[in-house]
């Protein structure tokens, strides 16, 4: 017959797993402590989360992009061509880039004159001070052309 073998780690008591697992779970230093995966938490469970969610689904921060613009205005001028998803992500973010530049000088406009508004006025002249000389032409006009239509209906 083998031998009986030394009473192994896991056939520790109660108490003496608890203070074990405290000096294992420490972190090295300079390490980080892995994440523990949780069991979700049953929708009539009482608790710090339950409290908060009870029972909802967390919902997903929306992000306001000008994609469906630019997607309209791709079919108005080429209803046969595509964009890919890199493309439409330059786009996107050339939009934003002109909005903010337009956007600040328009209120610089606006401090100069002492006024609280940005109006239709100064979003004008911070095109035509942003923007090159034909593509600030048209842009004027059809700006013009949208705040016309706009105030008419």
């Amino acid at each position: 017959m083998a031998p009986k073998a030394e009473k192994k780690p896991a056939e520790k008591k109660p108490a003496e797993e608890k203070a074990g697992e405290k000096a294992e779970k420490a972190p090295a230093a300079g390490k980080k402590p892995k994440a523990e995966k949780r069991l979700p938490a049953s929708k009539g469970e009482k608790g710090g989360e339950g409290k908060k969610e009870r029972g909802r689904k967390k919902a997903k921060k929306s992000v306001e992009t000008y994609k469906i613009y630019i997607f309209k205005v791709l079919k108005q001028v080429h209803p046969d061509i595509g964009i890919s998803s890199k493309a439409m992500s330059i786009m996107n973010s050339f939009i934003n880039d002109i909005f903010e530049k337009l956007a600040g000088e328009a209120a610089k406009l606006a401090r100069y004159n002492k006024k609280p508004t940005i109006t239709s006025r100064e979003i004008q002249t911070s095109v035509r001070l942003v923007l090159p000389g034909e593509l600030a032409k048209h842009a004027v006009s059809e700006g013009t052309k949208a705040v016309t239509k706009f105030t008419s209906s």
